[in-house]
Protein backbone atom coordinates (compact mmCIF):
# COMPACT_ATOMS: atom_id res chain seq x y z
CA UNK A 1 0.00 0.00 0.00
CA UNK A 2 3.46 2.09 0.13
CA UNK A 3 3.36 2.92 -3.72
CA UNK A 4 0.26 5.29 -4.73
CA UNK A 5 -1.01 4.61 -8.24
CA UNK A 6 -2.14 8.18 -10.12
CA UNK A 7 -5.23 7.87 -12.52
CA UNK A 8 -5.44 11.21 -14.03
CA UNK A 9 -8.02 10.49 -16.87
CA UNK A 10 -10.48 7.94 -17.51
CA UNK A 11 -8.53 6.18 -20.15
CA UNK A 12 -5.57 5.51 -17.79
CA UNK A 13 -8.04 4.43 -15.50
CA UNK A 14 -9.53 1.75 -18.34
CA UNK A 15 -6.31 0.62 -19.36
CA UNK A 16 -5.72 -0.27 -16.27
CA UNK A 17 -8.50 -2.63 -15.57
CA UNK A 18 -8.45 -3.69 -19.36
CA UNK A 19 -11.50 -2.05 -20.38
CA UNK A 20 -12.09 0.00 -23.86
CA UNK A 21 -12.27 3.59 -23.89
CA UNK A 22 -15.43 4.23 -25.48
CA UNK A 23 -15.72 7.92 -24.58
CA UNK A 24 -12.53 10.18 -23.31
CA UNK A 25 -14.50 11.87 -20.94
CA UNK A 26 -17.30 8.71 -19.05
CA UNK A 27 -16.77 5.10 -18.63
CA UNK A 28 -18.81 2.04 -17.07
CA UNK A 29 -15.82 -0.58 -15.45
CA UNK A 30 -15.95 -4.25 -15.85
CA UNK A 31 -13.58 -4.48 -12.90
CA UNK A 32 -13.69 -8.46 -13.58
CA UNK A 33 -12.26 -7.83 -16.82
CA UNK A 34 -8.80 -6.57 -14.85
CA UNK A 35 -5.89 -8.52 -14.26
CA UNK A 36 -5.30 -10.41 -10.43
CA UNK A 37 -3.35 -7.80 -8.39
CA UNK A 38 -2.18 -6.80 -4.93
CA UNK A 39 -3.75 -3.98 -2.92
CA UNK A 40 -3.04 -0.16 -4.04
CA UNK A 41 -3.65 2.89 -3.29
CA UNK A 42 -5.06 5.02 -5.72
CA UNK A 43 -5.54 9.01 -6.68
CA UNK A 44 -8.50 10.08 -8.84
CA UNK A 45 -8.50 12.96 -11.17
CA UNK A 46 -12.22 12.35 -11.84
CA UNK A 47 -15.48 11.18 -9.93
CA UNK A 48 -16.24 7.57 -9.56
CA UNK A 49 -18.73 5.64 -7.63
CA UNK A 50 -17.72 1.92 -7.23
CA UNK A 51 -20.49 -0.81 -7.37
CA UNK A 52 -18.57 -3.69 -4.66
CA UNK A 53 -19.61 -7.12 -5.67
CA UNK A 54 -17.52 -9.22 -3.65
CA UNK A 55 -16.14 -9.65 -0.46
CA UNK A 56 -12.27 -9.79 -1.49
CA UNK A 57 -10.34 -6.84 -0.16
CA UNK A 58 -10.84 -4.01 1.87
CA UNK A 59 -11.22 -0.41 1.17
CA UNK A 60 -9.07 2.09 2.30
CA UNK A 61 -10.24 5.48 2.20
CA UNK A 62 -7.37 7.83 4.06
CA UNK A 63 -6.25 6.18 7.44
CA UNK A 64 -9.40 4.21 7.82
CA UNK A 65 -9.98 0.26 6.56
CA UNK A 66 -14.14 -0.58 6.03
CA UNK A 67 -14.73 -4.05 4.91
CA UNK A 68 -18.72 -3.81 3.22
CA UNK A 69 -21.06 -6.87 2.09
CA UNK A 70 -22.03 -7.34 -1.68
CA UNK A 71 -24.06 -4.17 -3.32
CA UNK A 72 -21.89 -1.05 -1.88
CA UNK A 73 -21.78 1.90 -3.74
CA UNK A 74 -18.73 3.93 -2.51
CA UNK A 75 -18.09 7.44 -3.97
CA UNK A 76 -15.74 9.18 -4.50
CA UNK A 77 -14.99 13.31 -6.28
CA UNK A 78 -11.65 14.47 -7.85
CA UNK A 79 -8.62 14.38 -6.15
CA UNK A 80 -9.36 12.17 -3.57
CA UNK A 81 -7.19 8.93 -2.91
CA UNK A 82 -8.41 5.39 -1.90
CA UNK A 83 -7.44 1.74 -2.28
CA UNK A 84 -7.48 -1.81 -1.39
CA UNK A 85 -5.94 -3.43 0.87
CA UNK A 86 -5.26 -7.87 0.15
CA UNK A 87 -3.14 -7.88 2.71
CA UNK A 88 -0.46 -8.54 0.08
CA UNK A 89 -2.54 -11.02 -1.31
CA UNK A 90 -3.15 -11.46 -5.14
CA UNK A 91 -7.05 -10.70 -5.57
CA UNK A 92 -9.06 -10.93 -8.39
CA UNK A 93 -11.41 -7.62 -9.06
CA UNK A 94 -15.12 -7.53 -9.60
CA UNK A 95 -18.24 -5.46 -9.65
CA UNK A 96 -18.37 -2.11 -12.16
CA UNK A 97 -17.43 1.50 -11.27
CA UNK A 98 -19.15 4.35 -13.04
CA UNK A 99 -15.95 6.77 -14.04
CA UNK A 100 -17.09 10.02 -15.66
CA UNK A 101 -14.82 13.22 -16.07
CA UNK A 102 -15.81 17.28 -14.51
CA UNK A 103 -14.85 18.03 -17.85
CA UNK A 104 -18.21 15.65 -18.70
CA UNK A 105 -20.91 17.59 -17.26
CA UNK A 106 -19.61 21.79 -17.87
CA UNK A 107 -22.27 23.93 -19.00
CA UNK A 108 -25.01 21.19 -17.77
CA UNK A 109 -27.73 20.79 -15.42
CA UNK A 110 -25.75 18.26 -13.90
CA UNK A 111 -22.40 20.43 -13.92
CA UNK A 112 -24.81 23.30 -12.29
CA UNK A 113 -25.91 21.33 -8.78
CA UNK A 114 -22.97 18.16 -8.65
CA UNK A 115 -22.19 19.85 -5.80
CA UNK A 116 -25.68 19.20 -4.00
CA UNK A 117 -24.92 15.47 -4.21
CA UNK A 118 -23.46 15.49 -0.55
CA UNK A 119 -22.58 11.53 -0.98
CA UNK A 120 -19.43 12.21 -2.46
CA UNK A 121 -18.02 13.96 0.44
CA UNK A 122 -19.25 11.22 2.56
CA UNK A 123 -16.47 9.08 4.19
CA UNK A 124 -16.15 5.73 2.92
CA UNK A 125 -18.02 4.35 6.20
CA UNK A 126 -21.07 6.26 5.06
CA UNK A 127 -21.04 3.92 1.48
CA UNK A 128 -24.44 3.46 0.19
CA UNK A 129 -25.87 -0.21 1.26
CA UNK A 130 -28.29 -1.59 -1.56
CA UNK A 131 -30.87 -3.66 -1.44
CA UNK A 132 -31.26 -6.41 -4.61
CA UNK A 133 -34.15 -4.42 -6.23
CA UNK A 134 -32.05 -1.08 -5.84
CA UNK A 135 -28.74 -3.18 -7.15
CA UNK A 136 -30.99 -4.04 -10.24
CA UNK A 137 -31.86 -0.04 -10.93
CA UNK A 138 -28.23 0.77 -10.68
CA UNK A 139 -27.21 -1.66 -12.74
CA UNK A 140 -29.74 -0.78 -15.05
CA UNK A 141 -28.74 2.87 -15.08
CA UNK A 142 -25.49 1.81 -15.91
CA UNK A 143 -26.64 0.04 -18.59
CA UNK A 144 -28.22 2.52 -20.12
CA UNK A 145 -25.36 4.38 -20.19
CA UNK A 146 -22.90 1.98 -21.44
CA UNK A 147 -25.33 1.67 -24.35
CA UNK A 148 -25.08 4.89 -25.74
CA UNK A 149 -21.32 4.98 -25.56
CA UNK A 150 -21.66 1.72 -27.74
CA UNK A 151 -23.57 3.44 -30.16
CA UNK A 152 -22.26 6.37 -32.78
CA UNK A 153 -22.28 9.79 -31.61
CA UNK A 154 -24.70 12.28 -32.68
CA UNK A 155 -26.36 15.68 -31.53
CA UNK A 156 -28.53 13.39 -28.89
CA UNK A 157 -25.38 11.60 -26.97
CA UNK A 158 -24.16 14.05 -24.53
CA UNK A 159 -27.35 15.07 -23.53
CA UNK A 160 -28.42 11.20 -23.08
CA UNK A 161 -25.45 10.36 -21.21
CA UNK A 162 -25.50 12.99 -19.02
CA UNK A 163 -29.42 12.88 -17.95
CA UNK A 164 -28.60 9.16 -17.65
CA UNK A 165 -25.55 9.62 -14.78
CA UNK A 166 -28.17 12.47 -13.25
CA UNK A 167 -31.22 9.59 -12.84
CA UNK A 168 -28.24 7.22 -11.46
CA UNK A 169 -27.19 10.27 -8.64
CA UNK A 170 -30.90 10.71 -7.68
CA UNK A 171 -31.81 7.36 -7.65
CA UNK A 172 -28.97 7.42 -5.04
CA UNK A 173 -30.10 10.53 -3.11
CA UNK A 174 -33.71 8.73 -2.78
CA UNK A 175 -31.45 5.07 -1.65
CA UNK A 176 -29.88 7.12 0.92
CA UNK A 177 -33.08 8.82 2.35
CA UNK A 178 -34.03 5.13 2.64
CA UNK A 179 -30.66 4.38 4.55
CA UNK A 180 -31.00 7.04 6.66
CA UNK A 181 -34.54 5.32 8.33
CA UNK A 182 -33.61 1.33 8.01
CA UNK A 183 -30.10 1.82 8.88
CA UNK A 184 -30.64 4.10 11.81
CA UNK A 185 -29.22 1.69 14.01
CA UNK A 186 -26.27 2.31 12.64
CA UNK A 187 -26.07 6.08 14.14
CA UNK A 188 -28.71 5.46 16.57
CA UNK A 189 -28.86 8.20 19.21
CA UNK A 190 -26.81 11.24 16.66
CA UNK A 191 -28.73 14.04 17.48
CA UNK A 192 -28.54 13.31 21.30
CA UNK A 193 -24.72 12.93 21.23
CA UNK A 194 -24.29 16.25 18.84
CA UNK A 195 -27.00 17.99 21.66
CA UNK A 196 -24.81 16.54 24.62
CA UNK A 197 -21.71 17.49 22.49
CA UNK A 198 -23.25 21.21 22.42
CA UNK A 199 -24.21 21.13 26.10
CA UNK A 200 -20.69 20.16 26.97
CA UNK A 201 -18.55 22.97 24.95
CA UNK A 202 -20.54 25.54 26.08
CA UNK A 203 -19.82 24.90 29.55
CA UNK A 204 -16.49 24.44 29.15
CA UNK A 205 -13.72 27.15 28.31
CA UNK A 206 -13.50 26.19 24.29
CA UNK A 207 -15.76 28.75 23.55
CA UNK A 208 -13.39 31.15 24.45
CA UNK A 209 -10.08 29.46 23.53
CA UNK A 210 -11.74 28.08 19.83
CA UNK A 211 -14.43 30.19 19.28
CA UNK A 212 -17.51 28.99 17.89
CA UNK A 213 -18.25 25.18 17.61
CA UNK A 214 -18.31 24.48 14.03
CA UNK A 215 -20.04 21.80 11.89
CA UNK A 216 -17.21 20.24 10.71
CA UNK A 217 -15.81 19.93 14.13
CA UNK A 218 -19.13 18.49 15.87
CA UNK A 219 -18.86 16.16 13.18
CA UNK A 220 -15.02 15.46 13.69
CA UNK A 221 -16.14 14.66 17.33
CA UNK A 222 -19.04 12.75 16.28
CA UNK A 223 -16.58 10.40 13.55
CA UNK A 224 -18.07 11.66 10.92
CA UNK A 225 -18.09 13.24 7.47
CA UNK A 226 -19.37 17.06 7.69
CA UNK A 227 -21.40 16.54 4.81
CA UNK A 228 -22.86 13.12 6.58
CA UNK A 229 -23.32 14.73 9.71
CA UNK A 230 -25.67 17.69 8.10
CA UNK A 231 -27.60 15.38 5.98
CA UNK A 232 -28.05 12.67 8.88
CA UNK A 233 -28.92 15.99 11.27
CA UNK A 234 -31.37 17.55 9.01
CA UNK A 235 -33.64 14.40 7.73
CA UNK A 236 -33.89 13.96 11.79
CA UNK A 237 -34.80 17.19 13.09
CA UNK A 238 -35.37 19.36 9.99
CA UNK A 239 -32.78 21.74 10.47
CA UNK A 240 -29.46 22.33 9.25
CA UNK A 241 -27.03 21.27 11.29
CA UNK A 242 -25.86 25.08 11.46
CA UNK A 243 -28.82 25.83 12.60
CA UNK A 244 -28.99 23.29 15.27
CA UNK A 245 -26.10 24.61 16.60
CA UNK A 246 -27.53 28.28 16.65
CA UNK A 247 -30.43 27.61 18.42
CA UNK A 248 -28.94 25.55 20.80
CA UNK A 249 -26.54 28.93 21.62
CA UNK A 250 -29.25 31.32 21.35
CA UNK A 251 -31.34 28.82 24.15
CA UNK A 252 -27.71 29.54 26.07
CA UNK A 253 -27.47 32.94 25.40
CA UNK A 254 -31.01 33.53 26.79
CA UNK A 255 -30.38 32.00 30.22
CA UNK A 256 -26.72 34.00 30.39
CA UNK A 257 -28.33 37.75 29.71
CA UNK A 258 -30.74 37.22 32.26
CA UNK A 259 -26.89 37.20 34.64
CA UNK A 260 -26.81 40.74 35.77
CA UNK A 261 -23.41 40.39 36.95
CA UNK A 262 -23.08 39.98 32.95
CA UNK A 263 -22.73 42.64 30.75
CA UNK A 264 -24.02 41.52 26.87
CA UNK A 265 -20.73 42.10 25.39
CA UNK A 266 -19.47 39.55 28.49
CA UNK A 267 -22.13 37.01 27.13
CA UNK A 268 -20.98 37.13 23.79
CA UNK A 269 -17.33 36.48 24.42
CA UNK A 270 -18.27 33.97 27.05
CA UNK A 271 -20.45 31.91 23.97
CA UNK A 272 -17.57 32.45 21.65
CA UNK A 273 -18.18 35.29 19.52
CA UNK A 274 -14.74 37.61 18.80
CA UNK A 275 -17.36 40.56 17.81
CA UNK A 276 -19.88 41.29 20.45
CA UNK A 277 -22.08 42.90 17.38
CA UNK A 278 -22.05 39.45 15.47
CA UNK A 279 -23.91 37.72 18.50
CA UNK A 280 -26.50 40.87 18.94
CA UNK A 281 -27.08 40.03 15.11
CA UNK A 282 -27.74 36.68 15.17
CA UNK A 283 -29.61 37.11 18.89
CA UNK A 284 -31.93 39.72 16.77
CA UNK A 285 -32.62 37.70 13.67
CA UNK A 286 -33.55 33.91 15.77
CA UNK A 287 -35.75 35.92 18.87
CA UNK A 288 -36.84 39.24 17.29
CA UNK A 289 -35.30 41.17 20.24
CA UNK A 290 -31.78 42.89 20.50
CA UNK A 291 -29.93 41.18 23.44
CA UNK A 292 -30.44 44.17 25.48
CA UNK A 293 -34.21 44.62 24.59
CA UNK A 294 -34.80 40.96 25.65
CA UNK A 295 -33.11 41.59 28.99
CA UNK A 296 -35.01 44.46 30.22
CA UNK A 297 -38.67 43.54 28.31
CA UNK A 298 -38.58 39.91 30.17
Amino acid sequence: MDNMLRFNTISEYNAFNNNETKHPLISVVDLSKAAPRQGSRMYFGFYIVFLKDVKCGDMVYGRNTYDYQEGTLVFMAPGQVAGINSNGEIYQPKGNALAFDADLIHGTSLGKHIQDYNFFGYQSKEALHLSDKEKSIILDCFSKIDYELERPVDKHSKKLIVSNVELFLDYCVRFYDRQFITRNHVYQGVVERFEKLLNNYFISEKPQTIGLPSVAYCADELNLSANYFGDLVKKETGKTAQEYIQFKLIDIAKEKIFDGDKTVNQVAYELGFKYPQHFARLFKKRVGQTPHEYRNLN
